[in-house]
């Protein structure tokens, strides 16, 4: 039985994390404590992973190289199927703003979640299909992850109200036939 691992790791700070502000696919770069805690989070994590993928969107890039130097890999590759949420219009509110402007969460602009969950299984499939068997360590983004995570965990995984910490990896797994939560660890590393 051949088993592909997924790592789902989660970007560093960015200062909009720090006000609970919507980034979705806004490009808002790491903050000093982001780039501590992606070099915490490299320091921290085994060296066997066969592959680096990162979302394109500059907090994921930045968190992924800083994975990458230190451990060893030459580059990373970059999936778009792995960028954060689109909030639309939303992008830039507060997350109470959000909730009470938006409260059926649905944004002119944004990416519904059942459309979520759809690229969320395309990106599954993408990831089994391109690196079968390997262990493969991806960067990308809270609410992403978070569907990942509630898909292959069959609904047990993420708790209702429980965040994701920046920097926190989660871990995934395919037999072949079924996806199963191998570590599930909402904490930032280190």
């Amino acid at each position: 039985m051949t088993i592909t691992t997924i790592g789902l790791l989660r970007h560093g700070q960015t200062d909009w994390n720090i006000d609970f502000r919507l980034q979705g696919t806004s490009d808002i770069p790491l903050n000093e404590t982001g780039i501590e805690q992606a070099k915490k989070a490299a320091a921290a994590l085994s060296p066997n992973w066969d592959v680096l993928v990162s979302s394109p969107l500059d907090r994921a890039v930045k968190t992924a190289e800083i994975v990458a130097e230190r451990l060893g890999f030459e580059s990373q590759l970059v999936e778009p199927l792995l960028l954060e949420r689109s909030f639309g219009e939303a992008e830039g509110l507060l997350y109470d703003e959000w909730r009470e402007k938006y409260p059926d969460s649905l944004v002119p602009g944004g990416e519904t979640l059942v459309e979520l969950e759809a690229r969320c299984h395309l990106l599954l499939k993408k990831l089994v299909s391109d690196f079968e068997g390997q262990r493969v360590l991806t960067v990308s983004h809270g609410a992403l992850i978070r569907k990942l995570i509630s898909i292959t965990s069959h609904g047990e995984f993420p708790r209702e109200g429980e965040r994701l910490g920046n920097a926190s990896l989660s871990v995934i797994a395919f037999d072949g036939k079924s996806w199963s939560m191998v570590d599930y660890r909402p904490q930032t590393l280190a």
